[in-house]
């Protein structure tokens, strides 16, 4: 009963996460509600004892995000002048100081710590969504109808946004993509990255419904439901017009295709085809043919294009690395870098690219931590996937967090609390201990037998 009350309450979270936190500046009020909200969630995960042990990945997985918490905190840490005026790219800090006839103070590493701060209370809903599925036994399809619910609805009110024009009211952030569909996202990028990770939960929770026998009705039932929810992604993904989102919607339904194998262990040929089609699709997509703003001619002389605020970021990284500039700190920084003679009344709020911006902003210890991060999703998707018994969900979790991480490169999906809770939840299902039914529910993989030694 307990668990089934915590998965309630969980998937009902997910779900407000996907409806409320759909923006990363915007919508101010309605992240803060889920922030306040996430803190009893962590607190009863914390507090509550479970019968239940950390499985060995979950608990690298929750290392990982101590170190990043740790290094939040440190860059906090007040510095004395002689300290933090060594340290790269605080000249200017240093000149305004020198300019006022001030005396320089002690100084913390981030160059806006109200900003590192506030950063890091976004992190709360994700922390609270991984650490709760990690300590309770959550259904994983509670989790995964949230997310095809919210998919659902993001479409139904796209089509009402597209309906009603740019001066729809049903907008729901002043500050938006109008004349797209956004659904409850106020980038259509964004929506478009909800509309692609549908799809692997999709096939999960058809497969882990049908029956393991022969054709019957009720699988026939479930085939026609499970194309329908299909076809409602691809007409979401066709009003939407993301460009990411139609380059990665076609490995994500080949990946979910070798998801519905029920073969054991999927041979190595077909991930190495997925993964050629995700370049292929990818390379197509941001071609000269397609009007992009990263690779395009026009792209080098648009001072928002991608291709301008990557290049501009990478020499602000550059300067102030190997410590970075502070976490929430790349508004105030990009600013010092643009051309004057060049900017307009569009402001640049992110790179566009978690990536680059978390190298900027952390550095060389933040590259580390992404880098330990990748080997350790690496080995939990090969092991996932060449596993002995099919795990549908592990499986779906794979697919839609590297979804995540490649719209990433040329996005931000991760600074909207929507997809950081998706992306918490899908490395939770990754790192959970399994339970295999046709052993009598025994755990699995199983424990190694304990070796006890006797005296006659």
């Amino acid at each position: 009963m307990r668990d089934r009350v915590l998965s309630a309450v969980l998937a009902f979270y997910v779900f407000l996460c996907l409806l409320l936190g759909g923006a990363s500046a915007a919508g101010l009020w309605a992240n803060l509600l889920l922030q306040l909200l996430a803190v009893p969630l962590l607190c009863l995960s914390i507090a509550v004892r479970t019968g239940a042990g950390l499985s060995p990945p979950a608990r690298s997985l929750i290392l990982l995000l101590i170190l990043g918490g740790g290094l939040v905190a440190v860059q906090l840490i007040p510095l004395p002048p002689a300290i933090w005026t060594a340290l790269p790219g605080r000249e200017p800090v240093q000149q305004a100081f020198l300019l006022l006839d001030r005396p320089l103070p002690w100084l913390p590493l981030s160059l806006a710590p109200y900003s590192t701060a506030a950063s890091a209370l976004w992190l709360l809903p994700a922390s609270a969504v991984l650490l709760a599925m990690l300590r309770f036994q959550v259904r994983e399809s509670w989790i995964g109808w949230s997310i095809v619910l919210a998919m659902g609805l993001s479409v139904l009110v796209g089509a009402l946004q597209i309906s009603g024009g740019p001066e729809s009211s049903w907008y729901f952030y002043e500050i938006t993509n109008y004349g797209v569909t956004v659904g409850f996202f106020s980038n259509a990028n964004h929506m478009a990255t909800l509309l692609v990770v549908a799809v692997p939960f999709i096939g999960a929770l058809l497969m882990s419904a049908l029956p393991k026998g022969g054709r019957s009705s009720r699988s026939s039932a479930l085939l026609l439901v499970g194309g329908g929810l299909l076809l409602l992604v691809v007409i979401g993904i066709v009003i939407n017009g993301s460009l990411a989102g139609i380059g990665l919607m076609i490995p994500a339904v080949g990946a979910t295709a070798l998801l519905a194998m029920r073969r054991r262990k999927v041979p190595a040929w077909a991930v190495g085809a997925i993964a050629l089609l995700a370049v292929a699709s990818v390379t197509a997509v941001f071609s000269g043919r397609f009007d992009n703003n990263l690779i395009s001619e026009e792209a080098q002389g648009d001072v928002v294009s991608r291709y301008t605020t990557f290049t501009t970021s990478f020499e602000a990284a550059k300067d102030h690395f190997p410590f970075g500039s502070g976490i929430g700190t790349f508004p105030q920084i990009y600013r010092m870098y643009e051309d004057p003679d060049r900017v307009t009344t569009t402001y640049i709020n992110h790179v566009h690219s978690d990536w680059i911006e978390v190298l900027l902003e952390t550095g060389l210890f933040g590259g580390i931590l992404l880098i330990l991060f990748l080997l350790w999703w690496t080995r939990r998707a090969t092991a996932i996937w060449r596993a002995a018994e099919p795990d549908y969900f592990g499986r779906a979790a794979t697919i839609a967090s590297a979804v995540i991480m490649a719209h990433s490169l040329v996005d931000y999906p991760l600074r909207t609390v929507a997809i950081s809770a998706i992306f918490a939840a899908c490395c939770a299902m990754m790192s959970r201990v399994r339970i295999r039914a046709d052993q009598g529910g025994k755990r699995w993989p199983p424990k190694r037998p304990t070796l006890h030694l006797t005296a006659d």
